[in-house]
């Protein structure tokens, strides 16, 4: 499958992967950061972006998918740092083609399954009537009888596009949707990776907490952790220079 994706830099490769209903534009700052070190290779994940559609979605497709990119494009040996959705693939395909990876960052995702519901998200996404839209701004007002903070609709609003004189939804809606229940879990695995991990979470994020420590000890063996003061769950979005920071003492170890 085509996996759309951003290339800039020099040295050893960062390959990013974003999260639910994102895009490897979100990461354009912090790639800019790390490429001033680094090669750093941002991707469109599977149903979203400019890459293409796969179905059924699951962590075990998807981590297929990255690693197949991650092949074709003579990256093996890279960095692989994911977020949220994106982190719990980065997880999924160092527990599954551990040669393909040096060291790996997790950005607040523990690899647990969580009670979190997106299905309003897409519920927010999908009430848009993209036949009768002139403008964002159209989608904008009708999304906004749903989705109270315009924020979280400018970031949903990302996902769309014009293709002529219509819109259309850059990502996977039904596809996610019925995935949501993979999505919202982690693939059970009786493996264990070995190298250099490193867990970033937002202090005011509830995605990575003390209790999920233990399991994630089970799977990676080489872990350390990181809290970001004043970060929530997009902590790369909140505080990018800490984060940034965190990442470029991990890449120099």
């Amino acid at each position: 499958m085509t996996i759309a994706y951003t290339d800039t830099g020099a040295g050893e490769a960062v390959v990013i992967l974003h999260g639910l209903f994102g895009s490897r534009r979100n990461w354009v700052s912090i790639a800019k950061a790390l490429s001033e070190t680094h090669r750093v290779i941002t991707v469109d994940m599977p149903n979203h972006g400019e890459s293409d559609w796969l179905e059924p979605v699951t962590y075990e497709a998807m981590a297929e998918a990255i690693g197949a990119f991650i092949t074709d494009q003579n990256l093996r040996g890279c960095t692989l740092m994911g977020h949220s959705m994106g982190g719990k693939t980065a997880m999924t395909l160092a527990l599954t083609q551990s040669d393909l990876l040096s060291r790996l960052i997790v950005a607040d995702i523990s690899p647990v399954t969580y009670d979190h519901d997106n299905a309003t998200n897409i519920e927010a996404m999908d009430v848009v009537d993209l036949s009768s839209l002139n403008s964002r701004n159209d989608a904008d007002a009708q999304m906004a009888e749903v989705v109270d903070d315009p924020m979280l609709r400018a970031f949903f609003l990302q996902n769309l596009r014009r293709n002529g004189d219509a819109y259309e939804w850059r990502i996977n809606l039904e596809g996610l949707k019925a995935g949501l229940g993979a999505l919202h879990g982690f693939p059970t695995s009786e493996a264990q990776f070995d190298k250099r991990t490193l867990f970033i979470a937002g202090a005011e994020s509830d995605y990575i907490t003390p209790e999920y420590h233990a399991d994630i000890a089970d799977l990676f063996s080489d872990v350390s952790h990181e809290s970001i003061p004043g970060a929530q769950h997009w902590l790369h979005a909140d505080k990018p220079k800490e984060f940034t920071a965190i990442v470029q003492d991990f890449l120099k170890a």
